[in-house]
Order: C-alpha cells, then structure tokens, then sequence
C-alpha cells in the first residue's frame, strides 16, 4: 500500500516538475519573443 503510493507520488512528481520545466520554456520563449 504505502509502496504503490509512494510509486504514484513519483510518477506525480515527476509529471509536476516536467509541466514546470514546460512552463518555465513558454516564459523564456515569450521573453525571447518581445
């Protein structure tokens, strides 16, 4: 139980820091653009 939810909290984390890593890009690219 707490192995499957550690496991789902990973693959969460992982998914919330590559959304991040997305966003962060769209900031740069719009500040390269103006």
């Amino acid at each position: 139980m707490v192995l499957g939810f550690g496991d789902s909290y990973g693959f969460a984390g992982g998914f919330a820091l590559l959304v991040v890593l997305f966003i962060l890009l769209i900031i740069v690219g719009a500040a390269c653009f103006c």
